[in-house]
């Protein structure tokens, strides 16, 4: 009886084969997402006015930045709203991940979906909402509806870091703090809130990045005098290119790449 032909690929060739073609893959994919925020980056060297045509390495557009005083402003208040956001958003998503955890009550899985649906709902359905809402209510836009906003998409993803490292936590923890004496409070302030503080930061960092860097929701819930940069930059870019938006952008994403790092080694931590 014949032997059967060889087969022209050992299997570990061929898995060899397609690891080379999945690492090919998805370097084409990385290069098509970054490349963009690259050139930007180069580009924001370029001393060309216009910004199209190299013509020489130069940081002036940096420095033009210190004379831009309506970008600052804006800076500023994206700043007020990040940070009021963060803190809005680290204590609703705390106490809410603590009460998700801890207790069993109707409606508990009606209230999770809900809290979770900013997650997923696109911006721009969130924004017209959140308009309606102050519109029947009679609040006028301003800083106020643009922090209730940012902290309506935001707190969900602090509620979720914290509530996973809490069911990672060791259950006998609390128990051997209160048959020491602590009271709840105490058991809770002392024993749970440390084990749970690299999630709440890194769960409060991800709230700031996602306010820092918001237009959908901001653009429906903002005035002229709360306008954040994201929403300047927007305007100015729709005027046609400016070289001073390449270097705004640049260390927007610089920020952006270092909050990002800064939060995936917190919630390493937490785990």
């Amino acid at each position: 009886m014949a032997a059967p032909p060889p087969s022209l690929l050992s299997p570990a060739a061929g898995s060899r084969l397609l690891q080379a073609g999945l690492r090919g893959w998805t370097g084409l994919v990385l290069l098509f997402l970054y490349l963009p925020v690259i050139v930007l980056a180069v580009y924001s060297f370029n001393s060309a006015r216009l910004g199209v045509a190299w013509e020489g390495f130069s940081g002036r557009w940096y420095a033009e930045l210190l004379h831009q005083a309506p970008l600052q402003r804006a800076a500023l208040n994206s700043l007020v709203v990040a940070t009021a956001t963060t803190l809005l958003s680290v204590v609703l998503g705390t106490s809410g991940a603590w009460l998700l955890h801890r207790y069993r009550f109707p409606g508990r899985d009606l209230i999770e979906s809900l809290v979770n649906l900013p997650m997923v709902m696109p911006e721009i359905l969130l924004g017209i909402s959140l308009l309606i809402l102050f519109a029947l209510a009679g609040v006028g836009l301003g800083f106020i509806t643009v922090i209730i906003g940012h902290v309506t998409f935001s707190f969900p993803f602090v509620l979720v870091a914290v509530r996973a490292r809490l069911q990672g936590l060791d259950p006998a923890l609390e128990e051997a703090a209160r048959d020491l004496g602590a009271t709840p409070w105490g058991a809770f302030r002392h024993v749970i809130l440390p084990a749970l503080r690299p999630a709440i930061l890194a769960g409060g960092l991800m709230a700031f990045l996602l306010s820092w860097d918001e237009l959908i929701v901001t653009y429906f819930t903002t005035s002229a005098a709360s306008a954040t940069l994201p929403l300047k930059v927007f305007g100015l870019a729709k005027v046609g290119l400016n070289p001073v938006l390449n270097a705004l952008s640049a260390l927007f994403l610089l920020v952006t790449l270092a909050g990002v790092a800064f939060a995936a080694y917190l919630r390493r931590g937490a785990r």
